[in-house]
């Protein structure tokens, strides 16, 4: 039945912690997207151990130098290149301005502050995975771990020749750029959710390719796209892509949990994918 290839996003360092490989940590949310899936595809019955997709690719462990136990990662301790990426995705939320002669770490001690307040701890333990490992993967054209996480993206698709890839989060990104960058992989379907290919200053005008006249490509191997986002991902700014992208067939916005905005859990038990990933499962 499984002809799925999910890429995940932000915050998996965890599972390879738990593992002790990209293997194990790769087969642990692949069990996990079964589920998820099945929730949203039979509006809640039991789940039976049906199998959906084929491999979660997974990168997570590939953006870090460091080994097992990962470090507790602080917003207001992060080192300066990630913070950059939270001062471009603070422009982009609004909500917290730069006052007169404040300092950097005085705005982000108030943006810390300011997603406490506005969307609870699971936010501010967002920002903390999303800064450094956007900032990790995009830290060049040739970033060693921009290199090594696509190529192993790459080769997951390139092995299991699955007809729908769903990617969600930074892994959007990454499956963005390793289906421009291997003309031979492939998909009848490509599924974005929660993705921050658009966002501006951050990740958009750091994408291989470049951007050109403020659009950027679709991949060559992508049959139809679909992009899905919930209206209060603040990963997802701006959750529209076809304003920013050749080749995206349909933007959805959908509304899954103003505190719990984000995770591949509530995008795929939700439903917004059923009527996209059903005609591939039948067949």
């Amino acid at each position: 039945m499984a002809s799925i290839v999910g890429v995940h996003g932000i915050g998996k360092y965890r599972y390879f912690v738990d593992a002790g490989s990209a293997r194990g940590a790769a087969d642990t949310m692949r069990a996990k997207w079964n589920r998820y899936l099945h929730h949203g595809l039979s509006g809640g019955a039991p789940y039976a151990g049906q199998a959906y997709v084929s491999e979660v690719a997974y990168y997570a462990h590939l953006l870090r130098e460091e080994k097992p136990p990962a470090t507790k990662r602080d917003l207001r301790k992060m080192d300066p290149a990630s913070q950059l990426v939270l001062a471009g995705w603070m422009e982009q939320m609004g909500g917290v301005g730069a006052r007169a002669g404040e300092t950097l770490t005085g705005l982000i001690h108030r943006f810390a502050e300011w997603l406490l307040m506005r969307l609870g701890p699971k936010a501010k333990d967002f920002a903390e995975d999303f800064c450094p490992e956007v900032a990790a993967y995009l830290a060049g054209a040739d970033a060693a771990a921009r290199v090594r996480s696509r190529d192993a993206v790459a080769d997951t698709i390139r092995r299991n020749r699955p007809r729908v890839l769903i990617a969600h989060s930074l892994g959007s990104v990454v499956a963005y750029e390793a289906m421009c960058a291997y003309p031979d992989l492939s998909v009848e379907l490509f599924v974005t959710l929660g993705s921050p290919l658009a966002m501006r200053n951050v990740v958009f005008e750091r994408l291989q390719p470049l951007p050109a006249a403020g659009r950027g490509v679709c991949p060559p191997g992508v049959g139809r796209w679909v992009n899905i986002a919930d209206k209060d991902d603040i990963a997802a700014i701006p959750g529209q892509l076809k304003k920013f992208f050749d080749g995206v067939s349909r933007d959805e916005t959908v509304n899954i949990n103003w505190a719990d905005f984000h995770t591949v859990r509530n995008y795929l038990a939700c439903g917004a994918v059923n009527e996209h990933v059903r005609p591939f499962l039948a067949s």
